[in-house]
């Protein structure tokens, strides 16, 4: 009895060094659309007061978690029974990001933000509403894609070892993004309290300010690396799942000049038909 119950911690303990070792190539493999997912997000919970940051902030979280419950077991399920679908899925997604990105792009050059103190309650609230679904929307696409990339690296494995290794990377991947993403949003309120706990010390004042000041330029600077990464992970998922692209595009073009190209070309198309989409819901939908 007593060598069953050490033959089974066993049998735990090396599946759990497989898990570990796999979590490692898989983290690494997905590191680049961790990268864009942190970009991504952190532009996203961004740019709101500061004292409703945090509560927007822990609603994406919520809705990133949401999102690895429902794709987990999907994506578990389609690579048994219809792995091409995947691929359609990611493209599908593609489009989405591409439209993300070209579409910051067109309300930076065309859409004019209106102040309305009277309103200003509901705007807030509009505004939390919307970047939170649009933030968890676009959570759900990232998280497909790192999910489809993790399940990649071991595909040759036991599937006790896929579940857990990929689930891991899920976890890992949310805590780490949205836990970081925390720390962005709140560096002003760090810089106050060095100022306010300085007792005149102008080296702990200094470092105050300097976080302060930092804040907003790292929010700007997040939001044009937000809108590459959108660009950049779409047009990526475009030239690695669609084989004419490869025929289109100069072979000596570097990698992510590529990404970058396919991804404005396709946030392109699906602007005019993501708006159009939304004009006819609006009209239509609305008519009695």
């Amino acid at each position: 009895m007593a060598s069953g119950i050490f033959a089974i911690l066993d049998d735990i303990a090396v599946l759990m060094d497989d898990v570990v070792m796999m979590s490692k190539l898989a983290t690494k493999k997905t590191a680049g659309i961790l990268g864009d997912d942190l970009a991504v997000n952190a532009e996203k919970a961004t740019g709101f007061v500061a004292s409703r940051e945090l509560p927007v902030l822990w609603a994406i979280t919520k809705g990133s978690f949401i999102n690895k419950i429902i794709i987990l077991p999907v994506v578990f399920l389609l690579s048994f029974l219809l792995p091409v679908a995947i691929k359609y899925i990611l493209i599908i997604g593609g489009f989405y990001l591409a439209y993300e990105g070209v579409h910051k792009i067109y309300e930076a050059f065309f859409h004019k933000k209106v102040e309305n103190g009277t309103d200003r309650n509901i705007e807030i609230t509009d505004n939390e509403k919307d970047k939170i679904k649009s933030a968890v929307t676009t959570d759900f696409i990232l998280s497909v894609e790192i999910v489809i990339i993790a399940l990649g690296t071991v595909l040759d494995k036991s599937l006790s070892i896929q579940i857990l290794t990929v689930s891991f990377v899920a976890l890992v991947a949310t805590i780490g993004v949205y836990g970081f993403v925390a720390l962005i949003v709140r560096m002003d309120d760090f810089g106050l309290m060095l100022i306010s706990k300085s007792n005149g010390n102008k080296l702990l004042i200094s470092l105050g300010n300097g976080f302060i000041r930092l804040l907003p330029m790292i929010i700007r600077l997040l939001s044009v690396v937000g809108t590459l990464a959108l660009l950049l992970v779409a047009g990526g998922i475009f030239i690695h799942n669609i084989d004419a692209i490869h025929h289109l595009l100069p072979t000596q073009l570097p990698g992510l000049i590529s990404e970058f190209i396919v991804g404005l070309i396709g946030g392109m198309v699906a602007l005019p038909l993501f708006m159009a989409g939304t004009w006819a819901i609006t009209k239509f939908g609305t008519t009695k």
